[in-house]
């Protein structure tokens, strides 16, 4: 069965400094009857300040307080009766209930809803990536109550509410894009995980914010905190990113060695230095490119005779 959809619906009480003034003024009043009903004997002013002194006191209940950046969702009878939004000293109907199903991070039952803007720090999960790799997800969650009538009444709790959403919606985003790439020519135009941490958090606040709208909350910020691979991968990736790291090294290495190469012979050309016909030149960008891509300082080798022999 679905449940009633309640709008929310502002009401503006009475001033509660009036009416406790009131209260006050009356019950000594009352004091004041029921003391000259009892000097004069006359019942019906006794009485009448005896359900005075009662009474009065009960109104009290009816006082409400309601800070800054806070709500009171207020009920009658089981019936909804109205949303205080604004801050204040009020006075409505003694018989009125208001109550919040949880505070954030606390337990129990508070008489206000928080407006405030709250961070909800949802911890790490595994989750798959589109590539089926395990990793591991944290994000970081700033939210609101926007309509706190529909966070009362809409839901059973609404801070776990949004708690539960959100490890669905990391989960599901998370599953559509890979961590990072293989392939780095495609690096540029496909998203990752890891590359493009920004724009996947937009899309989680999207998805987030439409499953939680119902329950009357405000999605203002998502924060991807925490991204790796899971223990069981992670060794090989980090190997994988290691290789990868040490082609694209040896790779700059060889294209300016080579660079270096043809400068050396060039200028030996140009100059008249020295001439070398084709097979000392290939013996000459032999050695220099040994001396230039190895991982390890050259020894030299000083030859006294002609390059000939």
């Amino acid at each position: 069965m679905e449940s009633r959809r309640i709008e929310q619906r502002e009401i503006r009480p009475l001033n509660g400094y009036v009416l406790l003034l009131l209260v006050i003024v009356g019950w000594f009043g009352a004091l004041g009857m029921l003391a000259f009903g009892m000097m004069n004997s006359v019942g019906i002013f006794m009485g009448i300040g005896i359900l005075l002194i009662i009474l009065l006191p009960l109104l009290c209940y009816g006082l409400k307080i309601v800070n800054p950046n806070e709500a009171m969702v207020l009920t009658l009878f089981g019936n909804y009766y109205g949303t205080i939004l604004k801050e204040g000293f009020y006075f409505v109907n003694p018989f009125t209930t208001s109550f919040n199903p949880t505070e954030p991070g606390k337990t129990g039952v508070k008489k206000t809803v928080s407006l405030k803007s709250v961070t909800l720090n949802n911890g790490t999960q595994k989750v798959n990536d589109v590539l089926g790799n395990p990793v591991i997800v944290g994000a970081v969650v700033v939210w609101k109550v926007a309509n706190p009538t529909q966070a009362v009444f809409h839901v059973e709790n609404y801070a776990e509410y949004l708690s539960i959403q959100t490890d669905s919606t990391i989960r599901n985003i998370a599953m559509m894009y890979p961590y990072d790439l293989m392939d780095d020519e495609a690096a540029d135009s496909e998203k990752t995980l890891r590359g493009s941490a920004q724009e996947i958090a937009e899309s989680m606040k999207e998805e987030l914010s439409s499953r939680v709208e119902s329950a009357g909350l405000e999605i203002e910020e998502v924060r991807i905190t925490h991204l790796s691979y899971a223990e069981e991968i992670a060794a090989a990736m980090l190997q994988r990113q290691q290789a990868t790291a040490i082609i694209a090294a040896r790779q700059k290495i060889v294209e300016g060695a080579v660079s270096m190469v043809k400068m050396a012979i060039d200028k030996l050309g140009e100059d008249d230095i020295v001439l070398l016909d084709e097979e000392r030149k290939a013996a000459m960008v032999s050695n220099l490119l040994v001396v230039l891509c190895s991982g390890k300082d050259a020894q030299p080798v000083v030859n006294s005779g002609s390059i000939y022999q």
